[in-house]
C-alpha cells in the first residue's frame, strides 16, 4: 500500500496528513483557512490521491505558518508513501486552462528539491488569503517532498483562477508522476541506482 500518515507539531501549528497514492481523489481537508482547503480539495481530486489534512495553527497572527507547515507535512507524506520510487513514472507535466488562466506545471520526483515559480498574481489577496502564500505552499511541498517543480503562468487576469489552475496543473502532473509504469516492472526510474 502506497500510503502515509505524518503529524508535524510545532509551537505554531499542528498538522496531520494522511494520503493514499492509489486512491480515487477523495478528500477531507480542514486547515482553518477556507481558500487553502478549497485548493487542497482540488489537489486531491485532480491527482486522484486520497487526501485528509487536519491543521490548527496561529491564525490569529496570519495564515503563513499554517500554509507553509501544511506544505511541509504533505511533502513528507508524499515522500514516505513513494518509498524507494520503484516502478513509478517519476516525471509528470500538464498544461491546464481555467477560464482566463493557463498554467503549465512540470515535475520530477527526483529527490532533488527545486522550485521554479513564474506565477504572478494581479491581486495581493483572494478574499482574505494572501496570494504570496501560494508560492510558500509549493516551496514547502517541493523541498520536503524532494520534488523538482516548475510552475509557469502563461495567461491569467483573475487571481482566484490563477491559483486554482496552479493547484490543478500540479495535481495532474503529480498524478502522472506517481502512477506505476507497467513497462518498468518495479525497476527504479534512474540510471543512478537511487532516487
Amino acid at each position: 500500500m502506497r500510503t502515509a500518515t505524518i503529524t508535524r507539531k510545532t509551537a505554531e501549528t499542528e498538522v496531520t496528513v494522511t494520503l493514499n497514492l492509489d486512491g480515487s481523489g477523495a478528500y477531507g481537508n480542514a486547515t482553518g483557512i477556507g481558500f487553502l482547503d478549497h485548493m487542497l480539495d482540488q489537489l486531491a481530486r485532480h491527482s486522484l490521491i486520497d487526501l485528509t489534512i487536519a491543521a490548527s495553527g496561529d491564525l490569529h497572527i496570519d495564515d503563513h505558518h499554517t500554509v507553509e507547515d501544511v506544505g511541509i507535512t504533505l511533502g513528507q507524506a508524499l515522500a514516505r508513501a513513494l518509498g524507494d520510487k520503484r516502478g513509478i513514472r517519476r516525471y509528470g507535466a500538464f498544461l491546464l486552462a481555467m477560464d482566463d488562466a493557463q498554467i503549465r506545471a512540470a515535475l520530477d520526483l527526483s529527490g532533488r528539491p527545486y522550485l521554479v515559480w513564474n506565477v504572478d498574481f494581479p491581486a495581493a489577496s483572494i478574499g482574505r488569503f494572501d496570494t504570496e502564500l501560494v508560492r510558500e505552499f509549493f516551496q514547502a511541498l517541493s523541498t520536503h517532498g524532494g520534488i523538482t517543480l516548475h510552475v509557469d503562468r502563461l495567461h491569467g487576469i483573475n487571481s482566484h483562477h490563477i491559483a486554482e489552475a496552479a493547484f490543478k496543473a500540479v495535481a495532474r502532473a503529480l498524478r502522472e508522476a506517481v502512477e506505476p509504469d507497467p513497462r518498468m516492472a518495479g525497476a527504479l526510474p534512474s540510471t543512478k541506482g537511487a532516487l
